[in-house]
This record gives C-alpha cells, sequence and structure tokens, in this order.
C-alpha cells in the first residue's frame, strides 16, 4: 500500500506494510484500490458465473453452508441464500468495536477480496471502499466469534452495512445504516452467489484485534523502558549490567537491541555519577539489572508476531477459493485463525510481563530499605501515605494481567453439528488484549509517577538528558506529590501519556529496532 498523502493510501493486493497498518490504526484516511487488481477480480467472478451456469454444485455458491452443504439451493433462490445466510449469521453481542479496529478490518477485507481468489464481483470491493472513505464504520459488536470458519457473526455485522442493514457509527455518532449510505450517496448492495460467503469468511476481526493489541505493546514496551530507566535512577541503580559485553556474548537479539536503548536513555546522568565510587551495594534487583533481559525477550517476541500478523492480514482467508485460471473451485480452511490465536496469547505473555516487571519497580521504590527514598515517596511518612495504595492498584491489575494471560488457544468447542469440530478462539485470544494492555498502562503510568517522584528527592542532581525531558514532560500535567492529594486524576494523566506515545516522543528513534525488525512488506 503505497502512501499518496498523509491521509490518503493506493492498495495494492498483498502487499500492506506494517507502517501502512499502523497508520490506518492510528487515524482515518481515505483509499484506492490499484487498477492492476480490478482484471483478476473481475475473472474471479466471471469463474463463478461459469460455475453458477454449468450446474455443478459448489459449496457456497449453490449449496447451504457447514452441516447443511449437502443441500443444493436453485438458482432462483441464490440472492436469497446469500442475504439470509448474512441476516443469519449476524448474532454478535457486547460492546461495539472501535473505529480503529473496524477500520483495519474494511481494509484487510477488502484487501484479501481484492487478490482475486474470492468469486466477488468489483461492485462489492467498490462498496467497502467507499464505506471506508465515507467514514462510515459497521457496527461491530466484540463478542460471538470462535475464529475458525472465519469470523461469522461479526464479518456478518460489516456486512449488514452495506446491505443497509443494523447500525453503523459516523464520528462516533451511531445510525442506521440505510439513512447513513443515502446520505453518503451509496447504493445498497445485491448480493450474488458466493459473495456474503466471501464477505464473513476470513480472519480479519480476529488479525485487527490482534493488531490492535500489537500496537499497544509496542507503546507500552517503550515506555515501559523509559519508565524503568527512570526507576533505575531513582532507585541509585548501576547501568553497568547495560554493558554491550554483557549481551554480546548471550547473543539473543531483542536483548543486544534492548541493552542498546537502555545505555542511551541512561547516558550522562548526574545522578549515576554520584554512586559510582563508594556505593555498599554490589548488585541491584532483578526488576531493574536484568530489564534487557526482559524487554528484550518481549522485544523478539514483538517480532515474531507481527511477521504473523503482517501475513496474514495480507492473506486470502476465505472458503471457498476461485482459482480462475483453471476454473476450479476448491474448499480448503484458511479461515481456521490458528497463527492469529497463537500470536494473541504470546503477546498476552510479553503485556503481562512488561506490567509485572513495572510493579516490582514500583515495590522497590516504595520500600526505603531497597531504594534509599523515604518510605512510600513522600514526606512526614504516616501523617501521609504517598504511593502506598498507588502500588496496590498496580498489584491488582497486575494479578489481573496474569489470569488473562492464559492461553485462550488451548480451548476448543465444536461447531456447526460437529462439522467444525475444531476451533481456534482466535478472536478472544485477540479481543482480550486491549483490557490488558489497558491495566499495564496504568501500571506503568504508577511508575512514571513513582520514579520521578524518586528523581526529585535527588535534587539537584539531575539524570540523563533523555529522562530529565520525560520528567519535564509529566511535570507539566502532574506536580510534585509533596503531600497526600487526591491521586487518581494524576494516575489518569500519567497513564493517558503512555498510551498516547508522550513517553518515549522525544526518544523515539532508540526505538527504531523494534519497527525495522519486520520487512516493510512482509
Amino acid at each position: 500500500m503505497n502512501t499518496t498523502s498523509n491521509k490518503g493510501w493506493t492498495l495494492t493486493p498483498g502487499a500492506m506494510s506494517m507502517a501502512d497498518l499502523r497508520a490506518v490504526w492510528a487515524a482515518p484516511g481515505t483509499l484506492t484500490l490499484a487498477p492492476s487488481a480490478y482484471p483478476v477480480i473481475k475473472a474471479s467472478a466471471a469463474a463463478v458465473d461459469a460455475i453458477v451456469a454449468k450446474g455443478d454444485a459448489a459449496y457456497g455458491i449453490n449449496t447451504g453452508f457447514g452441516i447443511l452443504a449437502k443441500t443444493r439451493i436453485p438458482d432462483e433462490k441464490l440472492e436469497e441464500l446469500q442475504r439470509n445466510l448474512i441476516l443469519s449469521h449476524s448474532v454478535g453481542t457486547g460492546a461495539l468495536l472501535s473505529d480503529a479496529v473496524v477500520r483495519l478490518i474494511v481494509l484487510m477485507k477488502i484487501g484479501s477480496l481484492a487478490r482475486g481468489f474470492s468469486g466477488v464481483r468489483p461492485l462489492i470491493i467498490d462498496t467497502l471502499i467507499a464505506l471506508y472513505n465515507a467514514g462510515i464504520m459497521p457496527a461491530i459488536p466484540a463478542k460471538g466469534s470462535v475464529g475458525a470458519s472465519g469470523d461469522l457473526a461479526p464479518l456478518a455485522h460489516m456486512t449488514l452495512a452495506m446491505l443497509g442493514v443494523g447500525q453503523v457509527r459516523v464520528n462516533g455518532e451511531l445510525l442506521e445504516a440505510a439513512d447513513a449510505l443515502k446520505a453518503a450517496g451509496i447504493e445498497p448492495v445485491v448480493l450474488g452467489p458466493k459473495e456474503g460467503l466471501a464477505l464473513i469468511n476470513g480472519t480479519q476481526v480476529s488479525t485487527a484485534l490482534a493488531l490492535h493489541g500489537l500496537f499497544m505493546t509496542e507503546r507500552l514496551l517503550e515506555a515501559a523502558m523509559v519508565a524503568g530507566s527512570l526507576s533505575l535512577d531513582a532507585a541509585k541503580g548501576s547501568d553497568a549490567p547495560f554493558d554491550a559485553r554483557v549481551h554480546e556474548v548471550r547473543g539473543q537479539p531483542g536483548q543486544i537491541a534492548a541493552a542498546a536503548i537502555y545505555r542511551q536513555l541512561v547516558a550522562s546522568s548526574a545522578i549515576r555519577a554520584s554512586h559510582l565510587v563508594g556505593d555498599e551495594r554490589v548488585q541491584d534487583p532483578y526488576s531493574l539489572r536484568c530489564q534487557p533481559q526482559v524487554m528484550g525477550a518481549i522485544m523478539d517476541l514483538i517480532a515474531n508476531v507481527s511477521r504473523t500478523l503482517l501475513i496474514e492480514a495480507n492473506a486470502v482467508t476465505d472458503n471457498p477459493l476461485i482459482f480462475a485460471d483453471t476454473g476450479e473451485i476448491i474448499s480448503g480452511g484458511n479461515f481456521h485463525a490458528e497463527p492469529v490465536a497463537f500470536a494473541a496469547d504470546t503477546l498476552a505473555l510479553a503485556i503481562a510481563e512488561i506490567g509485572g516487571l513495572a510493579e516490582r519497580r514500583i515495590a522497590l521504590l516504595i520500600d526505603a530499605t531497597l531504594s534509599g527514598l523515604p518510605p512510600f515517596l513522600v514526606r512526614e511518612p504516616g501523617v501521609n501515605s504517598g504511593f502506598m495504595i498507588a502500588h496496590v492498584t498496580a498489584a491488582a491489575l497486575a494479578s489481573e494481567n496474569k489470569s488473562l494471560a492464559h492461553p485462550a488457544s488451548v480451548d476448543s468447542l465444536p461447531t456447526s453439528a460437529n462439522q467444525e469440530d475444531h476451533v481456534s478462539m482466535a478472536t478472544f485470544a485477540a479481543r482480550r488484549l486491549d483490557d490488558m494492555a489497558q491495566n499495564t498502562a496504568v501500571i506503568v503510568a504508577i511508575e512514571l509517577l513513582a520514579a520521578a517522584q524518586g528523581i526529585d528527592f535527588h535534587r539537584p542532581l539531575t539524570s540523563s538528558p533523555h529522562l530529565e525531558h520525560v520528567h519535564q514532560q509529566l511535570r507539566q500535567k502532574v506536580p510534585f506529590f509533596d503531600a497526600d492529594r487526591f491521586f487518581a486524576p494524576d494516575i489518569e494523566a500519567a497513564r493517558q501519556m503512555v498510551l498516547d506515545g508522550e513517553l518515549s516522543a522525544s526518544c523515539k528513534p532508540l526505538f527504531a529496532a523494534l519497527y525495522t525488525a519486520v520487512p516493510s512488506n512482509g
């Protein structure tokens, strides 16, 4: 996908990059399809027409679905078959998916159909593009998919919008789909043979949710490395464990890259220089000393997940597939989202560990016997409780993430009268990542506040230039905690900095390795 402006993209099917996906996730824009895609789309649709004209039974074209595949459907009912498929499969429940996730879903569905193996007419793809460009986001409930036979229920809700049925969201407002389409000058579609099935088969929902989790994890990782570096200085820890030689002899690439980031984050700290000589401590606790080992392993994991999800974002995952060059239609199982489920499950581990390590550093900072700072990071402890209960919140959220990190992919419940007898649970595996990321964002935010408090107690000594800039950014929004006050707004302000990427914005180039580990086009 080639960027034609800061908000406009030309999509070449199969060639989306991770940078493209991040941009679509981050903000609305407009989309055009590369002209080179249309001949293969038309050839695929013509192959479906030929199958219908020939009269041979072909799954999803002139048969029922799932266990009803043996039921032959007469030609005069093929349009009704596809419309009924969408209506009957629109059974989602729960909160609606965010616009950011829906944009990814629609984008990836367009890209998948435009590969020319799904048998849909150009009209179907052009209608999806028109919805995207008009900012008409289908109202898609978050729950109701098991991540096999495609994300059937949520993708059916996406398709409802194309039919002018149900609700959509425009600029955050819920509207009737028929009214929104009319206002945008978009005609509702009448689905032809195979088209409803092609639209609801596929892994686009679970993949979009996993990508959302991935992009959140990237921000959490950056913020946690910045906050962890600030904690190191606040606790007067040593930067010796970040020495490049230590990491080179182990050889883990993420660990080597992470150590290099930490070295740059803490470089030229006057606080560190103040205790280079005469410090009685021989070694720091693991939560300070082993940051490159833990966060480096997470960087490696993120790189692996990124590769999987980039492949999936460009993939053709509906069923059956049309091979126009031979006129064959082949039933397979690309809709089974096991790769996405595994990717989401490993991301859950990463999110939990980022928060778990940050919680340990908070505990260290509030413990005067370990940190050398005032108890609970406040003057007049006893009169003031300081960070005592903020740490309890961090501990509660870290513990909650431990439960949420249990792999979803090990579960399966047969569906469709045992025709679909093993499923991936990828959609839940990916959906729970947002809850986990929100939890970890709060933990990192509390660590940031605690570490900044510790730095203030070391004045007039200063931390490194990078970390002093971060400290200054925070203090513009949250003042020094000189005595007990209503604490929740401070935590919320810091949490927003974490989620918005503000915490690492000034040192973004240091994290380039995180975004160059994956080839731009898979």
